[in-house]
């Protein structure tokens, strides 16, 4: 069981400051992810859920979104609000890296996001009763997409069946340009990995 300090630092890490590098190096070694080092925006996209919430259904962007990457050596870490849950419905992505998941493509046929092209493992929820049932997966290519909400949306409703939503437009087309970047260096095919904050390697021990 975690003790108060380590839920107290699980907090003040996911809501008020910004894993550093060697934090997020150390959370994915110690889950055994990958993380891409080679070259100018090779990145690293990085889904944390919020654990402190549990399996309630909260219908709020309370998740964060990370994005690693080096230009001329030099690291950069971005972070945006998102949800990595659905605001209801059946499909919830389980907790682990999808290597080449991701591409490219029309979200719904309407505009490019970042389209899922390869396996994923959700799970299904068929009770709808405000909690999420862990006890029922199911893999495959269910069109679990990373996208956005609105101008700056409050809640999550049908924005998500269990897509990975950014919260603002602004933050989504920033994600973007780099995703296009990447894409031009790298090939149109992402890795993306989902971590529970409560996963997070606490360096200050």
């Amino acid at each position: 069981m975690a003790t108060r300090e380590h839920w107290t630092f699980i907090i003040n890490t996911y809501f008020r400051n910004t894993m550093t590098l060697e934090q997020i190096k150390a959370t994915m070694a110690a889950k055994k992810y990958a993380f891409f080092e080679g070259g100018d925006y090779n990145l690293n996209i990085i889904g944390v859920r919020n654990s402190a919430t549990g399996n309630k259904v909260t219908n709020a962007f309370d998740d964060l979104l990370y994005v690693v990457y080096q230009v001329a050596g030099v690291w950069q870490i971005k972070k945006w609000m998102i949800t990595t849950d659905n605001g209801g419905g059946t499909a919830r992505l389980v907790a682990n890296q999808y290597r080449g998941s991701h591409a490219i493509g029309l979200h719904q046929g309407k505009y490019e996001a970042l389209k899922q092209c390869a396996p994923v493992t959700v799970y299904r929820d068929f009770t709808k009763d405000g909690i999420y049932q862990t006890d029922k997966t199911e893999t495959g290519v269910f069109g679990i997409n990373i996208h956005k909400a609105g101008v700056d949306s409050a809640r999550v409703d049908d924005w998500s069946h269990g897509c990975q939503v950014f919260k603002r437009v602004a933050d989504f087309n920033e994600f973007m340009l780099l995703a296009k970047k990447a894409a031009a260096l790298h090939g149109n095919r992402f890795t993306y990995t989902l971590i529970e904050s409560k996963d997070i390697v606490n360096l200050l021990g």
